[in-house]
């Protein structure tokens, strides 16, 4: 009987009787995976002489910062501080209000004369005349301007006060109307109207203030 040559070369694929023997060793020592937790970490392996390879380090995350919420209340926007700074519009005079007035169940706190005054001058006494009025917490005043002339005598003005038809030569008639209109003086000034022929008509204005609260 011939023995068999250890030495020659195995077919592809074949596997020698020691090969056998030791993966029947290794099949017999394996326990198959608990289904339970397929993920295996590198505390898992503890036979000796194993050194687990850290992972490799992961790209720093960038957080996407998230929009801050508005603020409210005492923390308001500048922008909407400003919005709110704005002075509203001056309202038409309160006709029953009036009628009061010139009835004398409404007292006037304070007058003003600008007869003889030049404009500039005007302008500089009817801003401090009304910021005492409101610094005093008075609400009805009276503003005399003087009637001026009047290019055609037929013509009047509109009952509220507000605006002229015919063209005007009083300059302090046609200008206060236009001041009271400005920012700072619609801050503290409601509306107003011609007052009364016994106080002046229509070369006077009742002023109504407003409150110290910024109400009416």
């Amino acid at each position: 009987m011939k023995k068999t040559d250890r030495n020659k070369k195995q077919s592809p694929g074949s596997l020698s009787d020691e090969d056998l023997m030791l993966w029947q060793h290794l099949t017999n020592t394996l326990h198959p995976l608990d289904a339970r937790n397929k993920r295996i970490t590198p505390v898992s392996f503890d036979e000796p002489g194993f050194t687990p390879t850290p992972p490799a380090p992961h790209a720093k995350h960038t957080e996407i910062p998230h929009a801050k919420p508005q603020k409210t209340g005492a923390h308001a926007p500048r922008q909407r501080e400003k919005n709110a700074s704005v002075p509203p519009q001056l309202s038409r005079f309160d006709p029953r209000q009036a009628r009061k007035i010139r009835a004398g169940r409404i007292q006037i706190e304070s007058k003003l004369d600008l007869h003889g005054m030049r404009q500039h001058q005007a302008h500089g006494a009817l801003r401090s005349f009304l910021m005492r009025a409101h610094a005093r917490k008075q609400k009805w005043v009276l503003v005399i301007t003087g009637k001026g002339t009047f290019a055609r005598d037929t013509d009047a003005a509109h009952s509220d006060g507000h605006v002229w038809d015919a063209p005007q030569r009083g300059v302090l008639r046609r200008s206060v109307p236009m001041w009271l209109e400005e920012p700072d003086l619609r801050s503290i000034v409601v509306s107003y109207t011609a007052a009364a022929v016994h106080h002046g008509g229509e070369g006077a204005l009742y002023v109504q203030l407003r409150s110290s609260s910024g109400k009416k």
